[in-house]
């Protein structure tokens, strides 16, 4: 075993399991490098984060708050707020946000690479 690596051992349920097999599946890579990126993504030297992405086949063209959160990787109350105040496209229908995958990238895209200014 090369020296910057550690044996980790662990057992899944049922459930976790099967997704992670399916994930290895969907993305083309290794368990170990999955593990890898979930553990560098959420355990940093700045301490532990909070958050998640979805892996999905195909990501639907009408999302839902936490499918369009995901896919901006920006947290759920962070976007419903952008929404609440038309900084981007959204609608809500009784009572609950919905995002076009297709109008969130085009608002996405029309802002420079390396803007620190928030949307308006």
């Amino acid at each position: 075993m090369p020296k910057d690596q550690v044996p980790l051992f662990v057992r899944l349920s049922a459930e976790p399991g099967r997704r992670l097999e399916q994930a290895v599946a969907l993305s083309g890579k290794s368990k170990r490098q999955l593990v890898e990126e979930a553990v560098s993504e959420h355990l940093s030297d700045d301490g532990f984060v909070v958050g998640r992405v979805a892996l999905h086949e195909e990501t639907p063209e009408i999302m839902t708050l936490a499918e369009a959160a995901a896919l901006l990787r920006v947290t759920e109350t962070d976007l419903q707020e952008a929404a609440r105040h038309a900084e981007l496209p959204a609608r809500q229908i009784a009572g609950a946000w919905r995002f076009s995958k297709a109008a969130l990238l085009a608002w996405f895209e029309q802002f420079p690479e390396a803007s620190n200014t928030r949307p308006k």
